[in-house]
This record gives C-alpha cells, structure tokens and sequence, in this order.
C-alpha cells in the first residue's frame, strides 16, 4: 500500500509506503521526478509537478523502507523501482510529492489571505475560477476550506492567469475538488469574468 501523508489533498504530501502492516516512509536521497511520477501515477494522482525533500510534509514515523530509489518513471509500482539496501537517513530526509491532480486554493489581492480572486494551483499552474457557474454553495464550500468562515460577497476579476477552472456543487462538500469540475474547456467559460470571493474570516 502506499499514500501521501501531512498535504492538503490526497495528492500531495509525504510519501508513506506499507510492508508487512507497517507504514513507513522514504528517503529524500536521489528522490527525483521519475521516482514521484511512479507515486504519483500509482495513486491515481496523475504525474509530479514538484518534488520535496528535508520533510518538506512533516516528519514521519516508523522505519524507512527506501533510499536511494532509481525509478525510470515508467514502473506500475514503488516497488519495482531499484534502492539501496541499507539506508543512512533521519525522518528529517522523509521524500515527499505535488503531483499533478492535487488543487489547492488561494484568495489574492484582497486586505488578507480571506478576501480576493479565486485562484486554483492545479496541474503545477496557477488558474483563475470563471463565475458562470459560480454561486453560494462554492463560494461557501471555499471559505469553510480556507478556514475563513462564510462568505460575504461576490468579486469579479479579470482572468489574467494561463488557465481557467470551472466549479459546480450539487452539494456542501468539505473542498471545491469534490464537486464537479471542468478545467480549460472554453465553452462554459466563454465571456465569464474571474470569480473572487470576501469571506467574513480573518485570514493570515
């Protein structure tokens, strides 16, 4: 078994792997963009956009199973991939991963880290958010993710960013990524401004 430990989705953090019922991690020595390719595409998570070293995620806890990792990037598992069989290595070296399907959210331009323009880190770019389809419910779901409370009103923005992010929620969900999205498809954002968003929170 393998996951990601200590990010903001489940595609992100640091790498914990499973052997005989015991989670451990890996070490960040030689840990490259084939060897979080082979995490992140096992996962489901797409491919690596960044790779972290010195416990980037947090320190983890338990052995650590693999150092020195060589994947190719092409391997179905962790697993397959050559490592030394000895390591020398403190959970201060724990490897971690972005891959490519993880989002994450930020609000910029505003008085604090709770007020501004949608802004969505997906696929290793930042994006802006078209508000056609854009009502309470997201804005909602997006200021509870942030920590920020409710939201208080409505913004519009420009789209500057190279790309554009699409939001529908049928329901409250606990993060924009687990309602429907559409990522760079024109036609739904066609003639749409970026959405921001005034959470009645203070953020950082």
């Amino acid at each position: 078994a393998l996951r990601l430990a200590g990010g903001r989705s489940r595609c992100e953090g640091r790498v914990e792997l499973e052997e005989q019922g015991i989670w451990g991690t890996v070490c960040d020595d030689g840990w490259d963009i084939p060897d979080a390719d082979v995490v992140c595409r096992q996962l489901q998570c797409g491919h690596a956009v960044r790779v972290h070293g010195n416990s980037a995620f947090g320190r983890g806890k338990g052995p650590i199973l693999r150092d020195e990792l060589g994947c190719h990037g092409h391997e179905q598992h962790l697993w397959e991939c050559p490592a030394a069989p000895e390591h020398d290595c403190s959970h201060k070296e724990d490897a971690g991963v972005v891959c490519s399907e993880h989002q994450e959210w930020q609000l910029s331009g505003g008085r604090d880290g709770c007020a501004g323009r949608v802004e969505v880190f997906f696929h290793g770019t930042w994006s802006t958010v078209c508000d056609s389809s854009w009502y309470d419910l997201e804005a909602a779901v997006l200021c509870q993710s942030l920590g920020c409370g409710e939201p208080l009103q409505k913004l519009s923005f420009g789209h500057t960013l190279p790309g554009k992010m699409l939001y529908q929620c049928g329901s409250f969900q606990p993060s924009l990524a687990l309602c429907h999205w559409i990522f760079n498809k024109s036609a739904p954002c066609y003639q749409s401004q970026a959405v921001g968003v005034i959470c009645n929170g203070m953020g950082s």
